[in-house]
């Protein structure tokens, strides 16, 4: 089985959404197999910024969807976005 690096897009529901709270939390609710390889904090427009993580999840069946759904059950996610997929280097 070998592994799929994907680029998600977290935008939280406001812009006084601890980011750092918020990426434990969403650690936290990773599903098995899946683990964050890295991260980045992106500002998006009038204060607001967004959450990019780097997620591996192996290439089985289903793909990114646990992940992301996973993610969109957290408490101040307003959206999961996948901005790009590949192998990891």
């Amino acid at each position: 089985m070998g592994e799929v690096a994907a680029t998600m897009k977290i935008m939280p529901e406001g812009v006084d959404t601890d980011l750092d709270d918020l990426k434990i939390r969403l650690e936290a609710a990773l599903p098995e197999g899946a683990s964050i390889f890295g991260s980045e904090i992106e500002p998006v427009a009038f204060g607001l910024k967004a959450l990019k993580l780097v997620v591996l999840v192996g290439d089985l069946e289903g793909g990114t969807e646990p992940v992301e759904e996973a993610f969109a059950a957290v408490p101040g996610v307003e959206s999961v976005q996948v901005t790009e997929l590949g192998r990891p280097v």
